[in-house]
Protein backbone atom coordinates (compact mmCIF):
# COMPACT_ATOMS: atom_id res chain seq x y z
CA UNK A 1 0.00 0.00 0.00
CA UNK A 2 1.33 3.45 -0.88
CA UNK A 3 1.64 6.19 1.72
CA UNK A 4 -1.06 8.13 -0.14
CA UNK A 5 -3.37 5.16 0.17
CA UNK A 6 -2.53 4.85 3.85
CA UNK A 7 -3.36 8.51 4.33
CA UNK A 8 -6.68 8.05 2.59
CA UNK A 9 -7.39 4.97 4.71
CA UNK A 10 -6.58 6.89 7.88
CA UNK A 11 -8.89 9.69 6.78
CA UNK A 12 -11.73 7.26 6.16
CA UNK A 13 -11.19 5.59 9.52
CA UNK A 14 -10.81 8.71 11.62
CA UNK A 15 -12.63 11.35 9.59
CA UNK A 16 -9.40 13.39 9.36
CA UNK A 17 -8.50 15.84 6.66
CA UNK A 18 -5.65 14.88 4.30
CA UNK A 19 -3.03 17.06 2.63
CA UNK A 20 -2.31 14.23 0.17
CA UNK A 21 -2.27 13.79 -2.73
CA UNK A 22 -0.70 16.99 -4.01
CA UNK A 23 -0.49 18.37 -7.52
CA UNK A 24 2.22 18.42 -10.19
CA UNK A 25 3.65 21.74 -8.97
CA UNK A 26 4.62 20.22 -5.61
CA UNK A 27 6.08 17.15 -7.31
CA UNK A 28 8.24 19.35 -9.57
CA UNK A 29 9.48 21.27 -6.56
CA UNK A 30 10.43 18.03 -4.81
CA UNK A 31 12.32 16.86 -7.90
CA UNK A 32 14.25 20.14 -8.03
CA UNK A 33 15.04 19.85 -4.30
CA UNK A 34 16.34 16.30 -4.84
CA UNK A 35 18.60 17.46 -7.68
CA UNK A 36 19.96 20.33 -5.59
CA UNK A 37 20.71 18.00 -2.68
CA UNK A 38 22.34 15.46 -5.00
CA UNK A 39 24.60 18.17 -6.39
CA UNK A 40 25.48 19.39 -2.91
CA UNK A 41 26.25 15.85 -1.75
CA UNK A 42 28.50 15.21 -4.76
CA UNK A 43 30.43 18.45 -4.30
CA UNK A 44 30.81 17.83 -0.56
CA UNK A 45 32.09 14.28 -1.15
CA UNK A 46 34.65 15.44 -3.72
CA UNK A 47 35.93 18.26 -1.50
CA UNK A 48 36.06 16.11 1.63
CA UNK A 49 37.87 13.35 -0.23
CA UNK A 50 40.33 15.88 -1.66
CA UNK A 51 41.14 17.24 1.79
CA UNK A 52 41.98 13.70 2.92
CA UNK A 53 40.23 13.87 6.29
CA UNK A 54 38.73 10.43 5.88
CA UNK A 55 40.79 7.27 6.37
CA UNK A 56 40.12 4.49 3.86
CA UNK A 57 37.21 6.22 2.08
CA UNK A 58 34.70 4.27 0.04
CA UNK A 59 35.25 3.79 -3.70
CA UNK A 60 33.89 6.50 -5.92
CA UNK A 61 31.13 4.31 -7.34
CA UNK A 62 29.88 3.50 -3.81
CA UNK A 63 29.83 7.22 -3.04
CA UNK A 64 27.92 7.89 -6.27
CA UNK A 65 25.34 5.23 -5.42
CA UNK A 66 24.87 6.68 -1.95
CA UNK A 67 24.44 10.18 -3.39
CA UNK A 68 21.49 8.78 -5.33
CA UNK A 69 20.27 6.77 -2.30
CA UNK A 70 20.30 9.85 -0.05
CA UNK A 71 18.90 12.47 -2.44
CA UNK A 72 16.80 10.43 -4.86
CA UNK A 73 13.94 9.55 -2.48
CA UNK A 74 13.42 13.26 -1.70
CA UNK A 75 11.86 13.65 -5.17
CA UNK A 76 8.99 11.43 -3.93
CA UNK A 77 8.78 12.72 -0.39
CA UNK A 78 5.18 14.00 -0.69
CA UNK A 79 3.99 10.98 -2.66
CA UNK A 80 5.28 8.39 -0.18
CA UNK A 81 6.43 10.32 2.92
CA UNK A 82 6.81 7.40 5.33
CA UNK A 83 8.62 5.20 2.81
CA UNK A 84 10.98 8.05 1.92
CA UNK A 85 11.79 8.65 5.61
CA UNK A 86 12.79 5.02 6.09
CA UNK A 87 14.88 4.97 2.87
CA UNK A 88 16.84 8.14 3.67
CA UNK A 89 17.46 6.86 7.21
CA UNK A 90 18.92 3.63 5.81
CA UNK A 91 20.98 5.61 3.27
CA UNK A 92 22.24 7.84 6.09
CA UNK A 93 23.39 4.82 8.07
CA UNK A 94 24.99 3.22 5.00
CA UNK A 95 26.89 6.43 4.26
CA UNK A 96 28.45 6.33 7.73
CA UNK A 97 29.14 2.61 7.79
CA UNK A 98 30.76 2.52 4.33
CA UNK A 99 32.97 5.53 5.12
CA UNK A 100 31.62 7.73 2.37
CA UNK A 101 33.42 11.08 2.76
CA UNK A 102 30.35 13.24 3.45
CA UNK A 103 28.94 14.37 6.77
CA UNK A 104 27.12 17.61 6.04
CA UNK A 105 24.31 17.37 3.50
CA UNK A 106 23.17 13.86 4.46
CA UNK A 107 21.91 15.54 7.63
CA UNK A 108 19.64 17.67 5.45
CA UNK A 109 18.17 14.67 3.62
CA UNK A 110 17.34 12.83 6.86
CA UNK A 111 15.90 16.00 8.42
CA UNK A 112 13.67 16.61 5.36
CA UNK A 113 12.49 13.00 5.39
CA UNK A 114 11.45 13.13 9.05
CA UNK A 115 9.93 16.60 8.65
CA UNK A 116 7.80 15.46 5.68
CA UNK A 117 6.29 12.57 7.64
CA UNK A 118 5.16 14.97 10.37
CA UNK A 119 3.99 17.68 7.98
CA UNK A 120 2.12 15.64 5.35
CA UNK A 121 0.87 12.30 6.71
CA UNK A 122 -2.83 12.28 7.61
CA UNK A 123 -2.56 8.98 9.45
CA UNK A 124 -1.03 10.54 12.54
CA UNK A 125 -0.67 7.23 14.38
CA UNK A 126 1.50 5.71 11.65
CA UNK A 127 3.38 8.99 11.24
CA UNK A 128 4.32 8.91 14.93
CA UNK A 129 5.28 5.24 14.72
CA UNK A 130 7.54 5.67 11.68
CA UNK A 131 9.36 8.63 13.20
CA UNK A 132 9.83 6.83 16.49
CA UNK A 133 11.27 3.80 14.71
CA UNK A 134 13.76 5.95 12.78
CA UNK A 135 14.75 8.07 15.79
CA UNK A 136 15.10 5.10 18.17
CA UNK A 137 17.21 3.30 15.55
CA UNK A 138 19.45 6.35 15.16
CA UNK A 139 19.92 6.73 18.91
CA UNK A 140 20.71 3.04 19.23
CA UNK A 141 23.42 3.59 16.66
CA UNK A 142 24.68 6.65 18.57
CA UNK A 143 24.90 4.67 21.81
CA UNK A 144 26.78 1.89 20.05
CA UNK A 145 29.23 4.47 18.67
CA UNK A 146 29.72 5.96 22.15
CA UNK A 147 30.35 2.53 23.66
CA UNK A 148 32.83 1.76 20.90
CA UNK A 149 34.74 4.97 21.56
CA UNK A 150 34.84 4.20 25.27
CA UNK A 151 36.23 0.75 24.53
CA UNK A 152 39.17 2.27 22.63
CA UNK A 153 40.81 4.74 25.05
CA UNK A 154 43.49 5.64 22.54
CA UNK A 155 40.84 7.09 20.24
CA UNK A 156 40.08 9.84 22.77
CA UNK A 157 42.34 12.83 23.51
CA UNK A 158 44.24 13.17 26.76
CA UNK A 159 42.04 14.76 29.37
CA UNK A 160 44.52 15.70 32.04
CA UNK A 161 43.40 18.90 33.76
CA UNK A 162 40.05 19.09 31.90
CA UNK A 163 36.98 20.10 33.86
CA UNK A 164 35.02 17.23 32.27
CA UNK A 165 36.71 14.03 31.13
CA UNK A 166 36.98 13.95 27.31
CA UNK A 167 35.01 10.73 26.79
CA UNK A 168 32.12 12.08 28.91
CA UNK A 169 32.19 15.50 27.21
CA UNK A 170 32.29 13.88 23.77
CA UNK A 171 29.38 11.58 24.61
CA UNK A 172 27.29 14.41 26.04
CA UNK A 173 27.90 16.63 23.00
CA UNK A 174 26.91 13.80 20.68
CA UNK A 175 23.68 13.19 22.59
CA UNK A 176 22.80 16.91 22.79
CA UNK A 177 23.39 17.44 19.07
CA UNK A 178 21.21 14.45 18.17
CA UNK A 179 18.45 15.49 20.58
CA UNK A 180 18.35 18.99 19.07
CA UNK A 181 18.49 17.61 15.52
CA UNK A 182 15.72 15.03 15.86
CA UNK A 183 13.64 17.23 18.16
CA UNK A 184 13.71 20.03 15.59
CA UNK A 185 12.67 17.66 12.80
CA UNK A 186 9.80 16.32 14.93
CA UNK A 187 8.61 19.73 16.14
CA UNK A 188 8.80 21.49 12.78
CA UNK A 189 6.88 18.68 11.05
CA UNK A 190 4.10 18.76 13.64
CA UNK A 191 3.91 22.55 13.49
CA UNK A 192 3.61 22.46 9.71
CA UNK A 193 0.79 19.91 9.97
CA UNK A 194 -1.02 21.98 12.62
CA UNK A 195 -0.70 25.13 10.49
CA UNK A 196 -2.09 23.29 7.45
CA UNK A 197 -5.04 21.95 9.46
CA UNK A 198 -5.74 25.43 10.84
CA UNK A 199 -5.62 26.92 7.33
CA UNK A 200 -7.97 24.20 6.08
CA UNK A 201 -10.39 24.81 8.96
CA UNK A 202 -10.28 28.55 8.31
CA UNK A 203 -11.03 27.97 4.63
CA UNK A 204 -13.93 25.70 5.59
CA UNK A 205 -15.32 28.28 8.00
CA UNK A 206 -14.91 31.01 5.39
CA UNK A 207 -16.80 28.90 2.85
CA UNK A 208 -19.51 28.15 5.43
CA UNK A 209 -19.84 31.84 6.25
CA UNK A 210 -20.10 32.69 2.56
CA UNK A 211 -22.78 30.02 2.12
CA UNK A 212 -24.59 31.29 5.21
CA UNK A 213 -24.45 34.85 3.90
CA UNK A 214 -25.95 33.71 0.61
CA UNK A 215 -28.62 31.74 2.47
CA UNK A 216 -29.38 34.71 4.74
CA UNK A 217 -29.62 37.02 1.72
CA UNK A 218 -32.03 34.61 0.03
CA UNK A 219 -34.09 34.34 3.22
CA UNK A 220 -34.12 38.12 3.55
CA UNK A 221 -35.41 38.45 0.00
CA UNK A 222 -38.10 35.84 0.72
CA UNK A 223 -39.11 37.55 3.95
CA UNK A 224 -39.24 40.89 2.17
CA UNK A 225 -41.50 39.43 -0.51
CA UNK A 226 -43.75 37.96 2.19
CA UNK A 227 -43.89 41.30 4.00
CA UNK A 228 -44.75 43.20 0.83
CA UNK A 229 -47.41 40.64 -0.04
CA UNK A 230 -48.86 40.92 3.46
CA UNK A 231 -48.96 44.71 3.30
CA UNK A 232 -50.55 44.65 -0.13
CA UNK A 233 -53.11 42.13 1.05
CA UNK A 234 -54.01 44.21 4.10
CA UNK A 235 -54.33 47.44 2.14
CA UNK A 236 -55.98 46.16 -1.01
CA UNK A 237 -58.28 43.51 0.46
CA UNK A 238 -59.85 45.82 3.03
CA UNK A 239 -60.46 48.82 0.82
CA UNK A 240 -61.45 46.82 -2.23
CA UNK A 241 -63.91 44.84 -0.12
CA UNK A 242 -65.49 48.07 1.15
CA UNK A 243 -65.56 49.47 -2.37
CA UNK A 244 -67.21 46.30 -3.69
CA UNK A 245 -69.89 46.32 -1.01
CA UNK A 246 -70.64 50.03 -1.48
CA UNK A 247 -70.63 49.77 -5.26
CA UNK A 248 -73.15 46.90 -5.04
CA UNK A 249 -75.31 48.88 -2.67
CA UNK A 250 -75.20 51.93 -4.97
CA UNK A 251 -76.18 49.80 -7.94
CA UNK A 252 -79.20 48.34 -6.12
CA UNK A 253 -80.62 51.71 -4.94
CA UNK A 254 -79.50 53.89 -7.83
CA UNK A 255 -83.02 54.20 -9.33
CA UNK A 256 -85.13 54.50 -6.18
CA UNK A 257 -82.73 56.30 -3.79
CA UNK A 258 -80.15 58.43 -5.61
CA UNK A 259 -78.99 60.06 -2.37
CA UNK A 260 -78.12 56.69 -0.80
CA UNK A 261 -76.38 55.66 -4.03
CA UNK A 262 -74.37 58.88 -3.97
CA UNK A 263 -73.38 58.24 -0.33
CA UNK A 264 -72.23 54.72 -1.20
CA UNK A 265 -70.22 56.01 -4.15
CA UNK A 266 -68.64 58.61 -1.86
CA UNK A 267 -67.49 55.79 0.41
CA UNK A 268 -66.07 54.03 -2.66
CA UNK A 269 -64.20 57.19 -3.58
CA UNK A 270 -62.84 57.69 -0.07
CA UNK A 271 -61.64 54.11 0.17
CA UNK A 272 -60.03 54.27 -3.26
CA UNK A 273 -58.19 57.43 -2.28
CA UNK A 274 -57.11 55.94 1.06
CA UNK A 275 -55.88 52.75 -0.62
CA UNK A 276 -53.83 54.74 -3.12
CA UNK A 277 -52.32 56.85 -0.34
CA UNK A 278 -51.37 53.80 1.70
CA UNK A 279 -49.88 52.06 -1.31
CA UNK A 280 -47.89 55.17 -2.21
CA UNK A 281 -46.59 55.49 1.36
CA UNK A 282 -45.66 51.80 1.52
CA UNK A 283 -43.86 51.82 -1.84
CA UNK A 284 -42.10 55.04 -0.94
CA UNK A 285 -40.83 53.43 2.27
CA UNK A 286 -39.59 50.41 0.33
CA UNK A 287 -37.60 52.67 -2.01
CA UNK A 288 -35.81 54.48 0.81
CA UNK A 289 -32.13 53.43 1.14
CA UNK A 290 -31.42 51.11 4.06
CA UNK A 291 -35.03 50.06 4.57
CA UNK A 292 -35.19 47.10 2.22
CA UNK A 293 -35.63 44.61 5.03
CA UNK A 294 -37.11 46.79 7.74
CA UNK A 295 -40.71 46.86 8.87
CA UNK A 296 -41.87 50.42 8.32
CA UNK A 297 -42.50 52.24 11.57
CA UNK A 298 -43.04 55.94 12.17
CA UNK A 299 -40.64 56.07 15.10
CA UNK A 300 -39.43 54.17 18.12
CA UNK A 301 -41.46 56.32 20.51
CA UNK A 302 -44.82 55.12 21.89
CA UNK A 303 -47.73 55.97 19.62
CA UNK A 304 -51.52 55.76 19.39
CA UNK A 305 -51.71 56.73 15.70
CA UNK A 306 -52.86 53.34 14.43
CA UNK A 307 -55.08 52.64 17.40
CA UNK A 308 -56.86 55.96 16.83
CA UNK A 309 -57.88 54.73 13.37
CA UNK A 310 -59.85 51.80 14.78
CA UNK A 311 -62.94 54.01 15.26
CA UNK A 312 -62.70 55.09 11.62
CA UNK A 313 -62.39 51.43 10.62
CA UNK A 314 -65.58 50.55 12.49
CA UNK A 315 -67.39 53.55 10.98
CA UNK A 316 -66.32 52.52 7.47
CA UNK A 317 -67.63 49.00 8.01
CA UNK A 318 -70.94 50.41 9.25
CA UNK A 319 -71.18 52.65 6.22
CA UNK A 320 -70.57 49.58 4.06
CA UNK A 321 -73.73 47.96 5.44
CA UNK A 322 -72.29 45.89 8.28
CA UNK A 323 -73.18 47.63 11.54
CA UNK A 324 -70.01 47.56 13.62
CA UNK A 325 -69.77 48.69 17.20
CA UNK A 326 -66.56 50.05 18.62
CA UNK A 327 -65.57 50.20 22.29
CA UNK A 328 -62.41 50.83 24.31
CA UNK A 329 -61.88 49.07 27.63
CA UNK A 330 -59.33 50.40 30.09
CA UNK A 331 -57.39 53.64 30.32
CA UNK A 332 -55.92 54.67 26.97
CA UNK A 333 -52.15 55.06 26.85
CA UNK A 334 -49.41 55.21 24.22
CA UNK A 335 -48.08 51.84 23.04
CA UNK A 336 -45.07 50.92 20.91
CA UNK A 337 -45.69 51.87 17.25
CA UNK A 338 -45.07 48.34 15.99
CA UNK A 339 -47.68 46.93 18.38
CA UNK A 340 -50.14 49.66 17.40
CA UNK A 341 -49.58 48.95 13.69
CA UNK A 342 -50.06 45.19 14.23
CA UNK A 343 -53.25 45.77 16.23
CA UNK A 344 -54.71 47.97 13.48
CA UNK A 345 -53.79 45.52 10.68
CA UNK A 346 -55.34 42.60 12.55
CA UNK A 347 -58.55 44.56 13.17
CA UNK A 348 -58.56 45.67 9.53
CA UNK A 349 -58.19 42.08 8.28
CA UNK A 350 -60.85 40.81 10.67
CA UNK A 351 -63.33 43.52 9.62
CA UNK A 352 -62.57 42.78 5.97
CA UNK A 353 -63.41 39.13 6.58
CA UNK A 354 -66.72 40.21 8.20
CA UNK A 355 -67.57 42.19 5.07
CA UNK A 356 -66.67 39.28 2.80
CA UNK A 357 -67.91 36.23 4.68
CA UNK A 358 -70.26 37.07 7.57
CA UNK A 359 -73.44 37.41 5.49
CA UNK A 360 -75.69 40.37 4.72
CA UNK A 361 -77.44 40.49 8.11
CA UNK A 362 -74.36 40.18 10.30
CA UNK A 363 -73.35 42.65 12.97
CA UNK A 364 -69.83 43.10 14.25
CA UNK A 365 -68.14 44.41 17.36
CA UNK A 366 -64.63 45.82 17.53
CA UNK A 367 -63.10 46.11 21.01
CA UNK A 368 -59.77 47.47 22.14
CA UNK A 369 -58.66 46.53 25.65
CA UNK A 370 -55.78 48.16 27.50
CA UNK A 371 -54.30 45.62 29.92
CA UNK A 372 -51.50 46.08 32.43
CA UNK A 373 -48.73 44.84 30.12
CA UNK A 374 -50.48 44.43 26.78
CA UNK A 375 -53.27 45.54 24.48
CA UNK A 376 -55.94 43.22 23.18
CA UNK A 377 -57.90 43.75 20.00
CA UNK A 378 -61.04 41.69 19.40
CA UNK A 379 -63.42 41.49 16.44
CA UNK A 380 -66.58 39.37 16.65
CA UNK A 381 -69.57 39.02 14.37
CA UNK A 382 -72.99 37.42 14.52
CA UNK A 383 -73.02 36.12 10.92
CA UNK A 384 -72.54 32.73 9.40
CA UNK A 385 -68.81 32.92 10.06
CA UNK A 386 -67.05 29.70 9.23
CA UNK A 387 -70.07 28.28 7.39
CA UNK A 388 -70.04 31.23 5.01
CA UNK A 389 -66.28 31.12 4.57
CA UNK A 390 -66.45 27.49 3.50
CA UNK A 391 -68.69 28.38 0.64
CA UNK A 392 -66.63 31.42 -0.36
CA UNK A 393 -63.41 31.14 -2.29
CA UNK A 394 -60.46 32.43 -0.29
CA UNK A 395 -56.69 31.99 -0.18
CA UNK A 396 -56.33 31.87 3.60
CA UNK A 397 -53.48 34.38 3.39
CA UNK A 398 -55.29 36.81 5.67
CA UNK A 399 -55.18 34.51 8.69
CA UNK A 400 -51.59 33.54 7.88
CA UNK A 401 -50.64 37.21 7.80
CA UNK A 402 -52.38 37.87 11.13
CA UNK A 403 -50.52 35.00 12.80
CA UNK A 404 -47.19 36.16 11.37
CA UNK A 405 -47.73 39.71 12.60
CA UNK A 406 -48.66 38.56 16.10
CA UNK A 407 -45.70 36.19 16.27
CA UNK A 408 -43.37 39.01 15.21
CA UNK A 409 -44.21 41.01 18.37
CA UNK A 410 -44.39 37.99 20.68
CA UNK A 411 -48.15 37.94 21.09
CA UNK A 412 -50.95 35.38 20.89
CA UNK A 413 -53.96 35.16 18.61
CA UNK A 414 -57.21 33.22 18.64
CA UNK A 415 -59.11 32.79 15.38
CA UNK A 416 -62.18 30.63 14.81
CA UNK A 417 -65.98 30.23 14.99
CA UNK A 418 -67.80 31.02 18.23
CA UNK A 419 -69.91 28.42 20.00
CA UNK A 420 -73.04 30.61 19.84
CA UNK A 421 -72.54 31.50 16.19
CA UNK A 422 -70.44 33.95 14.28
CA UNK A 423 -66.67 34.33 14.27
CA UNK A 424 -63.99 35.56 16.66
CA UNK A 425 -60.59 37.13 16.17
CA UNK A 426 -58.76 38.05 19.37
CA UNK A 427 -55.10 39.09 19.54
CA UNK A 428 -53.08 39.71 22.68
CA UNK A 429 -50.08 41.96 22.03
CA UNK A 430 -47.47 42.71 24.73
CA UNK A 431 -46.46 46.32 25.26
CA UNK A 432 -43.52 45.73 27.63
Amino acid sequence: MTDTGVAAGGRAAHGAWSRLPVGPVEHRRDAVLALVLAGALAVSMVLTSSVGLSDDPAPWWVSALLVVANAGPIALRRRFPMTVAVLVALAFAATQLLRVPEGVFINFTLFIGLYTVGAWCSDRVRAEAVRWVVIVGMFAWVFLAIVFRWSVPSALPDGDGALVPPYIANSLMTLIINLVYFGAAWWSGNRAWAAAVAAHDLADRTAELATERERSAAQAVTLERVRIARELHDVVAHHVSLMGVQAGAARRVLDRDPEQAAASLAVVEDNARTAVEELRRMLGTLREPGTEHAEPAPSEAPSTEHLGRLATLAAAATAAGRPTGYSVVGAERPVPPTVAAVAFRIAQEAVTNVLKHAGPDARADLRLRYLADAVEVEVTDTGAGARASRSTAGSGLGQVGMRERVAAVGGRIEVGPRARGGYLVRAWLPTE
